[in-house]
């Protein structure tokens, strides 16, 4: 079996273990799937993320386990030569939404979101890939190539035969508003004061700040900027594309490994010479910038990744180290509360490195400021999956479990999710607009 991702991490996985029950085709990809020990602990409904389709529907097919199980099938051969598209499997790993969840709650750490980029690979190979696939993928291209279309989700959601129209062309739900871009595009600010002479940090603006809600962005680079340090604005280089840095993030959900590894190139052009001079690069959307961090390891682009990805840390985690480290000076003043607890939203991606912990400490930072974390586990939007016609339903069922009823009973109450998947999901499901940490912590600087 030819794979398409680097899955040499796995060489050593279950060497010398008699029940590793490695599969007989599959190299590296193969111990990837069998690090699993079929344990179970996805089919329970314990405190966590882990497994948000099982959650759900209590089905124990759609857990991290049954889609091992499933996978180890076909790397045996024991569903014949077009095992891929077993119906079964098929199920399985559509509803699998990449949280991240068993990679840090799993005992076994499975990687099932990984894993579903080479399955989806795989299966493009088979059967070719859709419009509605190739459209999600290329968003950040043709966001910069053809700016005038994105007056198209407007027009969209104010006109329900064209959700209809939309739905029975390419099976984005009529009953999702999509969302819609900004009228202006992120342009970084100019920086004056003490932070032009501060320790340098680069801000690495992703799609979703840049295009749809640039004022993340221009909140990020005003908190940088009063705590002293010198921002940098990740740029493409001079002799590449003028579009602006992408990590790849939507080709990857896709199955377009190739596309995703060219938005790598560009990435780690630009940004390499900056990691190894030993500055930060700062990111604000927890799937993307944790893409460099975690999936450019598997797209086989060799060494220079490892070093990008040390110096790669969420907005959240460099303020946390940097308060650990003494250097960390942000003038703050207490928000305006009403007396009401913000509550916090975590993307899974956030959980599964941790940095729920960095976020907890970093707002322990604003005088009087008082917070709730929400138990819950994923919201659902998960990038396209909410927006899909035939997902649309569990998606929100993932997101009424816990979270909407959370928020239902705090009407007037702050939210904060850093994740843009989960804000969408949030203002669709309860019409409240969430903030980003970077807004919070803007909001509360004490310039006078």
């Amino acid at each position: 079996m030819k794979t398409f991702l680097d899955w040499s991490a796995y060489r050593d996985a279950g060497m010398g273990d008699a029940y590793a029950d490695i599969p007989k085709q599959g190299g590296d990809f193969a111990k990837a799937v069998a690090v699993c020990i079929n344990s179970r602990q996805c089919e329970t409904l314990n405190k966590g993320v882990m497994c948000p389709s099982y959650r759900v529907s209590e089905d124990a097919s759609l857990s991290t386990g049954a889609r091992v199980r499933l996978l180890k099938a076909v790397l045996n051969g024991d569903l014949g030569s077009r095992a891929l598209l077993e119906p079964d499997l098929v199920r399985a790993m559509e509803l699998c939404v990449s949280c991240k969840g068993c990679k840090r709650e799993c005992e076994s750490n499975v990687d099932m979101a990984q894993i579903k980029i080479e399955y989806l690979t795989q299966l493009n190979a088979i059967t070719g890939i859709s419009l509605r696939a190739r459209l999600f993928a290329g968003l950040p291209r043709w966001l910069h190539a053809a700016p005038w279309l994105k007056r198209l989700p407007g027009l969209r959601n104010r006109h329900p035969w064209l959700a209809r129209w939309g739905e029975r062309l390419l099976g984005i739900s009529a009953k999702r508003p999509l969302p819609e871009p900004a009228s202006f595009a992120f342009e970084p600010k100019a920086q004056s004061g003490a932070s032009v002479n501060g320790l340098p940090v680069v801000l690495f603006v992703d799609t979703f700040s840049y295009h749809f809600e640039p004022e993340i962005a221009d909140a990020a680079q005003a908190v940088l900027s009063a705590a002293g340090y010198r921002v940098t604005i990740a740029r493409s280089l001079p002799e590449d594309s003028p579009r602006p840095l992408c990590c790849g993030r939507t080709y990857l959900s896709q199955g377009l490994i190739e596309e995703a590894r060219e938005e790598a190139r560009r990435v780690l052009a630009a940004l390499l010479p900056h990691a190894r001079q030993g500055i930060p690069i700062v990111g604000l959307e927890p799937s993307c910038l944790l893409t460099l961090r975690d999936e450019y390891k598997a797209l086989g682009m060799g060494d220079e990744v490892l070093e990008l990805a040390s110096q790669a840390m969420l907005f959240e985690e460099f303020l946390a180290r940097e308060l650990s480290a003494g250097r960390l000076k942000l003038p703050l003043r207490p928000l305006q509360t009403n007396g009401q607890k913000t509550l916090i939203h975590g993307h899974c991606h956030q959980k599964a490195v941790g940095a729920m912990k960095s976020m907890r400490k970093v707002l322990k930072l604003i005088p009087s400021f008082e917070f709730e974390m929400i138990e819950a586990s994923c919201c659902g939007m998960a990038g396209s999956f909410g927006l899909e016609a035939e997902h649309q339903a569990l998606s929100l069922a993932m997101a009424e479990q816990s979270l909407l009823p959370t928020l239902r009973q705090s009407p007037s109450t702050r939210i904060l999710a850093n994740g843009y998947s989960c804000r969408q999901q949030i203002k669709d499901g309860v019409q409240r607009r969430s903030v980003h940490l970077a807004e919070l912590l803007r909001d509360a600087l004490n310039l006078e």
